[in-house]
């Protein structure tokens, strides 16, 4: 999405992919889909699909929500190759009517907005370095299949997913994507939700990387608030690090509520209020877990020394 790209680290000596690459990015379809290529892929981009496979997969039990858990045994998804897109579409397709589709990277917002409006995930077609396993400005193919893919097959992420990209077309032409964004961000890729044994993965920014795996669970240092839609929809967040705060819903049903909801009035609402910053915690919040900033504050001081 734009608002990730411009927020996308500038250094030219690194690959971009996709819209960050500017017109060398840009496919030949309108709707940005290319063709997965998943016979070119070699021995060493399997291999770093399999290394970071692996060490997810030990990580993620007691952590990663039942439904991500479900999704995933239920897909064609291994440690030994990247998957092939044309296999998840197969499978998705008969138990939500979710597909697939390849792109190079990072895609223009309205054509992102109308592939989810239309029941298609775009995924990155490639794969991150070996240096470049715990951090990644792009999201790439490990981000798009490990982190999003199992949820789709679940019916309340899939119409919620889907409600999204019809609610971006509108948020588009109402000059108000930066508000939508953050309610993505907060949930499809960051958020937390509260299970019989305690608070759970489901965002695929978290559940795709090893470090805030722990960080967002384990670590003492974020905030772990209530889900609040007009609070998320004003709270910036961070692309650069780890989040501040996490917000936690109460389970996956709660996100079909929020599909159903005229987004206008609380656009009108918000505008009048100013933006929160990601770790600033209000009166009115529901605080799950107060964090001591501690891991944030001493990047702050770090910066300033």
């Amino acid at each position: 999405m734009l608002q990730q790209l411009k927020e996308l680290d500038t250094d030219k000596t690194k690959a971009k992919h996709g819209l960050a690459a500017g017109d060398a990015g840009r496919p030949a379809r309108a709707d940005w889909t290319i063709d997965q290529g998943w016979d070119a892929y070699t021995d060493a981009e399997h291999g770093v699909w399999k290394t970071l496979f692996e060490r997810q997969s030990k990580l993620l039990p007691g952590r990663a929500c039942d439904e991500f858990v479900e999704g995933m045994r239920n897909l064609p998804i291994g440690a030994d190759e990247i998957p092939d897109f044309r296999r998840l579409s197969d499978v998705l397709m008969k138990k939500t009517g979710w597909q697939v589709v390849a792109v190079p990277g990072l895609v223009p917002d309205e054509v992102f907005f109308e592939h989810l409006a239309h029941r298609r995930f775009p995924a990155g077609h490639f794969i991150r370095k070996p240096h470049e396993l715990d951090y990644l400005e792009e999201p790439d193919v490990f981000h798009d299949v490990f982190g999003h893919v199992p949820m789709l097959m679940n019916p309340a992420i899939a119409d919620y997913i889907q409600a999204y990209g019809e609610g971006g077309l509108r948020a588009q032409r109402l000059g108000v994507l930066d508000k939508l964004a953050r309610v993505y961000w907060y949930t499809v890729e960051f958020g937390l939700l509260k299970q019989a044994d305690g608070l759970r993965i489901y965002g695929a920014g978290i559940a795709s990387s090893f470090t805030e795996t722990v960080f967002s669970l384990d670590d003492a240092s974020p905030n772990r608030i209530g889900f609040d839609l007009e609070r998320v929809m004003r709270t910036n967040y961070r692309i650069d690090d780890f989040q501040e705060s996490y917000f936690v819903i109460d389970n996956l049903e709660q996100l079909l509520e929020l599909a159903k909801i005229d987004f206008a009035p609380l656009y009108e609402r918000i505008a009048e209020q100013p933006d929160l910053q990601p770790g600033t915690v209000l009166a009115s919040d529901t605080v799950l877990a107060s964090g001591n900033g501690r891991y944030h504050d001493a990047k702050r001081a770090g910066a300033r020394a």
